[in-house]
């Protein structure tokens, strides 16, 4: 007689199997729907917004994500690290949040300081007025202001592996990012009403964030002073990456923003809304695999297995299928664009396996970071540094498709590199747990 559901949920050999089965089956479902509202709403962005509103609307979220980037500089891997060791412990572990949440605060404010003067010239370079300009960084404030901590009180439930409710929370703030971008930009086809439509309702998941890691960590924990020292020596190590990081992740719409016109700025930024696949897979990597290697014990070859064989060869694989899909319906998701959108089929293709590239150097960074393994970061600056030399003699920054050749290269000699270090670290630990 075959099993049942309850033999199986029960029975040692197949329940970790049905356990990942369940976690799998609810993060993807929600974020399917998470997606399709994400994808829903930058499409009705892109169609009802002016082209040149959306080169500014791109700029603008570029900037978001550069600032984002430096104000964070390793303090939620360091949350990650450090909650990993005591993730049981309410007390212990609102201690380590309350620590992270501080030193944030902190590095936002140097972030906003040293951006915002950047965000206003680009877009004052690319002819918006010093009125819309001023305008568009004010929108901006909620959205950054939600950055401040989402990330952070997200790593409480990631590692006590609560995926149902922070699904149920991002599916909430994306419906509501979705109606608001409805009502507001059908009315008011205007760059700082569409980034308005985007951080309100992250604010609103912040709220419902906090609730929910109270659950397990005592956020009214004061900052401690070990856990300061912990989590700032792993900022030591990340935060020269984060710096620079700030610059070359958004580096095509930089370069564009100085190099090309509003056109090629929002054809890029159009483009990009078509790499949800990759944002889909990621945010399923952040639940449920970072936060479960973080916490396995350290033997080599259990490392070997999972980082290589098992999420390397798939992410792999997964990425060919990605990129032939987007060859083979290249039209009909140009379609999905617009009219002023359709002219680009070779551009779509670069620009899903650019951002496949980067999803496979992203994962496996990741996954040393969750353990504390820091990549030496003035190696990775001179990696970068080095491709981006190379790359102003062999491809045009003047147009999109020159800037996403860069990108491609840059994105696969760090990817290689980053398996190099893995190899190295694996190779020094002993074959039985530390």
């Amino acid at each position: 007689m075959g099993l049942t559901i309850h033999q199986i949920k029960t029975n040692p050999r197949y329940s970790k199997t049905f356990q990942w089965a369940k976690l799998i089956a609810i993060t993807s479902g929600t974020q399917v729907l998470v997606q399709i509202a994400g994808l829903i709403g930058g499409i009705l962005i892109i169609r009802l917004i002016p082209v040149q509103e959306y080169a500014y609307y791109t700029i603008a979220n570029a900037m978001l994500g550069t600032m984002t980037i430096l104000s964070d500089g390793g303090i939620s891997t360091g949350v990650m690290a450090q909650g990993g060791k005591v993730w049981q412990n309410r007390e212990k572990l609102g201690v380590v949040l309350s620590t992270g949440l501080d030193l944030r605060k902190r590095f936002a404010a140097v972030s906003f300081l040293i951006f915002t003067p950047a965000l206003l010239y680009l877009l004052l370079h690319q002819g918006a007025s010093w009125l819309t300009s001023i305008v568009i960084v004010l929108a901006l404030i909620p959205a950054f202001f939600a950055n401040l901590s989402d990330s952070l009180l997200e790593v409480v439930p990631k590692l006590h592996q609560d995926i149902k409710s922070l699904q149920v929370n991002q599916f909430v703030v994306s419906v509501g990012r979705l109606i608001l971008t409805c009502l507001m930009i059908g009315a008011f086809p205007m760059t700082a009403i569409a980034l308005l439509a985007n951080g309100l309702p992250r604010i609103y998941g912040n709220v419902k964030l906090k609730v929910l890691a109270n659950k397990f960590a005592l956020l009214d924990a004061a900052p401690g002073t070990q856990e300061r020292k912990a989590i700032l020596e792993t900022t030591k190590k990340i935060l020269p990456v984060a710096i620079f990081y700030s610059f070359s992740s958004q580096i095509t719409i930089w370069l564009l923003s100085i190099f090309s016109d509003t056109s090629s700025v929002a054809d890029m930024g159009a483009l990009s809304r078509l790499t949800l696949f990759t944002s889909f897979i990621s945010v399923l990597l952040s639940h449920l695999v970072f936060p479960r290697f973080a916490r396995i014990p350290a033997e080599r070859i259990k490392y070997i297995a999972i980082f290589f064989s098992t999420i390397q060869g798939l992410l792999i694989s997964l990425c060919f299928v990605i990129t032939g899909i987007t060859w083979a319906f290249s039209p009909l998701l140009l379609k999905v664009l617009g009219t002023a959108y359709t002219n680009l089929s070779h551009e779509l293709i670069l620009s899903i396996f650019s951002a496949c590239v980067a999803l496979l150097a992203s994962c496996a960074g990741s996954l040393l970071n969750s353990r504390g393994w820091i990549i030496n970061p003035f190696i990775v600056i001179a990696i970068n540094i080095i491709s981006f030399i190379v790359s102003v003699f062999l491809f045009n920054f003047s147009h999109l498709t020159g800037v996403l050749y860069y990108n491609i290269l840059m994105n696969s000699i760090f990817y290689v590199f980053i398996l190099v270090y893995a190899a190295y670290k694996f190779s020094n630990l002993n074959k039985n747990p530390n």
